[in-house]
């Protein structure tokens, strides 16, 4: 009698990752990224924000189209980022400088309630807190999510938020 071995699924961890993109047709790019990323095994994207205009940090560059999206996932955090960079590289990301323009930015912002630092990855990442263009839509879809830095939720950060600089939601389709 053979004996059969139960496999266990691996444990899925819910994360928020960051989108943006100023070079080219970005809705499309963030909304194929996002069936890139779900293609993937070890990844399924759950929900995402609305897409959201922010104006760019760092050298003279168009105005970014940004959301957030929430994904299972099976893999460890540096694989997770592994495969974030290699999707960015898909779509003809080259990192030439320091916030510089970018056909896709993909940032992994919250592993479950985990704190990372790495020298590859810091998580949650360290801006989150202060910038409107990752907050405003991470809120949209995670208000509750508390943050394992602050342990603050989400909204609550978004909400007090002094400066929102310029970052307005955009209409779906316009």
């Amino acid at each position: 009698m053979a004996t059969t071995l139960a496999t266990t699924p691996e444990p899925l961890e819910l994360v928020a990752i960051a989108l943006g993109s100023n070079l080219g047709a970005s809705r499309t790019t963030l909304d194929e990224a996002l069936e890139a990323l779900d293609r993937n095994e070890g990844v399924r994207v759950i929900r995402r924000s609305s897409w959201y205009r922010s104006a760019p940090i760092g050298p003279v560059q168009p105005d970014y189209v940004n959301g957030c999206a929430l994904l299972e996932v099976s893999l460890a955090p540096e694989a997770l980022l592994d495969v974030l960079q290699a999707t960015e590289n898909r779509f003809g990301r080259v990192r030439a400088e320091r916030w510089g323009p970018r056909t896709l930015d993909l940032d992994l912002i919250l592993y479950g309630a985990q704190r990372i630092a790495t020298e590859r990855l810091e998580v949650p990442h360290p801006r989150m807190a202060e910038r409107a263009f990752v907050l405003l839509p991470l809120a949209e879809i995670a208000a509750d999510w508390i943050d394992p830095v602050s342990g603050r939720p989400v909204g609550e950060l978004a909400a007090a938020l002094s400066d929102r600089g310029g970052v307005e939601r955009l209409e779906e389709g316009a």
